[in-house]
């Protein structure tokens, strides 16, 4: 399972309150975290559905599905065969 700020794949729907909020948090933590990692993909906190999946599939899960949201969080749920 994975719960992340809720974002879209595209940069224009993330444009509201919420979504600013993120990207500040994402400017100031999130991508700087991921950068100090070895693997230092800096998704930050708006990657949206796509990259994550990309990600996801890229780590040897076969699927990923939302199963919940909010308008500040998104539920997934990723399965191996």
């Amino acid at each position: 399972m994975l719960i992340e700020p809720f974002a879209n794949d595209d940069l224009s729907d993330n444009l509201n309150p919420v979504g600013a909020a993120y990207y500040g948090f994402s400017t100031l933590l999130c991508t700087p975290s991921s950068l100090a990692q070895e693997v230092g993909t800096a998704l930050g906190a708006q990657a949206g559905e796509a990259r994550l999946r990309e990600i996801v599939t890229g780590g040897g899960f076969t699927t990923l599905r939302r199963v919940a949201e909010t308008p500040f969080n998104i539920v997934l749920e990723a399965r191996a065969s």
